[in-house]
């Protein structure tokens, strides 16, 4: 009987000891979260972000250049646009002296006509005004050329101008937009 007790008496210790170890092991505090991969993460991120301002950099330069480049070509064409305004300007001031002096030289050669039939002729003669009417026709001509010329320049250098303010609202805008990406997020 001894044998029986001592069994089962050692049966109980190891069932007492079991339960005890496993009653350890439940209300043992958690094991610490591994925080490696959290710190793996975080320095990916800062990893990203050192690589975007290090090319945020000379892409802002580059935008920036590209920008002043635009302006100069803009104020270029803009500088020509008004040169040929300017000429314009001019040429149809000539214009409207050659067609009044025209008017005057074709108001003689009436005036001459009628002198020729009258008894006391002065001045040029009904022929040579017509010569210095014709020779101002011809310069008149040669003038039109040049003011329609003149004309379609200014309307090319006009298109070209807006053509190039708009490539300089492009730009601008790409570097409005560069500047909101590199704006730290809140």
């Amino acid at each position: 009987m001894r044998r029986t007790i001592g069994a089962v008496v050692a049966a109980m210790l190891l069932l007492a000891g079991w339960s005890v170890l496993r009653a350890q092991t439940r209300t043992a505090p958690p094991a610490e979260p591994d925080i490696m991969p959290a710190l793996l993460e975080e320095v990916r991120g800062l990893r990203t972000a050192l690589e975007q301002m290090s090319t945020a950099g000379p892409r802002v330069q580059l935008a920036l250049g590209r920008l002043q480049l635009q302006e100069a070509r803009m104020n270029t064409t803009i500088k020509r646009a008004e040169d040929a305004r300017t000429r314009l300007a001019q040429l149809q001031r000539e214009q409207a002296e050659r067609q009044q002096q025209l008017r005057g030289f074709e108001s003689e050669l009436k005036e001459a006509g009628s002198r020729a039939t009258g008894a006391n002729a002065e001045g040029p003669t009904a022929e040579q005004l017509a010569a210095v009417i014709e020779h101002h026709k011809q310069l008149l001509a040669i003038h039109n050329a040049e003011v329609q010329r003149v004309a379609a320049e200014e309307a090319t250098y006009a298109a070209e101008v807006m053509s190039e303010q708009a490539r300089w609202t492009e730009f601008n805008q790409r570097l409005e937009d560069l500047e909101r990406s590199l704006r730290p997020l809140k």
